[in-house]
């Protein structure tokens, strides 16, 4: 009985430092942004592309008001309710202390600058894939913007999803590396791809999610339930999705859709967003949605 008990005791240390080992925080380190300078014109670019506006401004917010990204924005969803935190550049409220390595770190690994995972309701499975040069610009032009004092709104999650740690396995299990859509693409299709797989993260609402979460990468784009319960996200691969180049472009410029009907809800804020870009821009991310695989 004692021998068993040993073995037992062993095991669970043994399981206990995998686990901790496995879910540990994971972050580089500076060399990874040596020698890279920011470009605030790029980094602009980056802001509009990333949609920082649409979960970290207010949510009425228009025109100039929607550079000030004091958060508080409410995403719920089956997990708990999520808040957007305040990413101005105010020292104690929001991240004006942060370094371009701080920023790296969030949007690459979804590590905090304490140490501490972040929840994947921040976007960080996307933003892994912007590249280092497009990290540092946005930091740059994220100091320009106006400061809020405002305070940070704790999440509403219950266990066990309250367990930082565990998100650490969750990472391991459902962050991957690469490009989903692959193959001979145009330039337009390669630049509308980063757009849409690096910055625009129109995968985390369009992409069906497993029970813990996870995407299905293998139903890219085929549409999801929304987090919120209401309603059906769309299929926009090209099993279902008919418009032309042409209508996704106006599409992306004014909201309007080939019926005469107008984006609504998260949607409006993402055509905000695009409008900022250059058409060309818009006219990539249409070239890229029609080179994705169809699923019915």
């Amino acid at each position: 009985m004692g021998r068993i008990l040993g073995g037992l005791v062993v095991l669970a240390l043994v399981g206990a430092a995998v686990f901790w080992w496995v879910t540990r925080p994971v972050t580089a380190d500076a060399s990874v942004l040596e020698g890279i300078e920011p470009d605030l014109a790029r980094g602009e670019w980056v802001f509009h592309a990333g949609g920082c506006a649409s979960c970290h401004a207010a949510e009425d917010a228009e025109g100039e008001a929607r550079r000030v990204l004091s958060g508080g924005r409410a995403f719920p969803s089956e997990f708990g309710t999520f808040y957007a935190p305040n990413i101005s550049p105010d020292d104690a409220a929001g991240i004006g202390d942060w370094s371009a390595l701080d920023l790296y770190n969030a949007m690459h690994h979804g590590v905090s600058p304490e140490g501490r995972h972040y929840y994947p309701a921040f976007p960080y499975g996307t933003y892994a894939n912007a590249t280092p040069k497009d990290i540092v610009s946005l930091h740059a032009f994220l100091q320009t913007l106006p400061e809020s004092d405002a305070a940070n709104r704790p999440h509403e999650v219950g266990f066990p999803f309250d367990i930082r740690r565990s998100l650490g396995g969750w990472k391991a299990l459902f962050m991957r590396d690469g490009w989903v859509v692959e193959g001979e693409l145009t330039e337009a299709q390669t630049r509308g791809r980063y757009i849409a797989e690096a910055l625009g993260h129109c995968a985390e609402c369009h992409t069906p999610r497993n029970l813990m979460g996870g995407m299905n990468r293998a139903e890219w784009l085929s549409g999801a339930a929304n987090p919120s319960g209401d309603g059906r996200i769309p299929n926009i691969t090209p099993a279902a999705l008919d418009w032309s180049e042409t209508d996704l472009v106006a599409y992306f410029t004014s909201g309007f859709t080939p019926d005469f009907d107008s984006a609504g809800g998260h949607m409006a804020d993402v055509i905000r967003n695009l409008a900022e870009l250059p058409e060309a821009d818009r006219a990539a991310l249409a070239a890229y949605l029609k080179a994705v695989t169809p699923v019915e």
